[in-house]
């Protein structure tokens, strides 16, 4: 009986464990920043500027502030080759003479009396591991914070509706304001702390999803 009850704890978990929510749109987490309300000042003796709405006519156009756009070209490329062989060979012989009595071989009877052991093992193992990966495009994202060194938090996504599922794009991270190019646009590489997701949801997507089911038989406690 404990062991019925064991087997349907172990499901129940595996079933839980599998069961994952599909990301929607408008994430707080990524929304984008409103920047700071501000009041606007009364011109003092006449005057028509002021300071809450200004701009500079000679900035570089730059994103700075928090709420600022900013362009986030995705140039991800990774690849990793890994291979490993391992061999060894033990080989172990044993033998145990009974001596000689009065000049002449022990025995038991009509039996020898000598002992021979002998054993041999081996082992043998090979891996090989070669991955690949890139990822390109552009997500423009919006500074959620300025931190005290001058560095920007940046944050955004991008849904895509198509036909049969949606697709996504998620990036953070922290950004130095000399990375960002004249055209208000900075590479993913130069992103710290960098998260970016690239997934999708839909009829396409879970074609290529593994069930709950055949994870549960690829599982590591299948290759003990």
């Amino acid at each position: 009986m404990n062991a019925k009850y064991l087997l349907v704890a172990v499901a129940v978990s595996v079933l839980t464990g599998c069961v994952n929510k599909a990301p929607k749109p408008d994430n707080p987490h990524f929304a984008p920043v409103e920047p700071a309300a501000y009041t606007p000042v009364q011109p003092i003796n006449g005057s028509l500027y002021s300071a809450n709405t200004s701009m500079n006519l000679y900035g570089d156009g730059r994103a700075y502030r928090v709420g600022d756009i900013i362009s986030v070209q995705l140039e991800e490329r990774t690849q990793s080759s890994k291979s490993a062989s391992t061999s060894a060979d033990k080989s172990t012989d044993l033998n145990v003479d009974a001596g000689t009595v009065l000049g002449r071989d022990a025995t038991l009877g009509r039996f020898p009396i000598t002992t021979s052991l002998g054993s041999n093992s081996s082992f043998s193992g090979d891996g090989a591991s070669d991955m690949s990966n890139s990822l390109s495009g552009q997500i423009t994202a919006t500074v959620h914070e300025v931190r005290p060194n001058g560095t920007l938090l940046v944050r955004g996504e991008k849904w895509l509706t198509l036909n049969q599922g949606d697709e996504y794009i998620r990036v953070s991270g922290i950004v130095r304001p000399q990375d960002i190019d004249a055209s208000n646009t900075i590479s993913s590489t130069r992103l710290a702390d960098a998260r970016i997701t690239y997934s999708g949801t839909g009829a396409v997507h879970d074609t290529n999803t593994m069930g709950w089911l055949a994870k549960f038989f690829i599982s590591p406690m299948w290759f003990l």
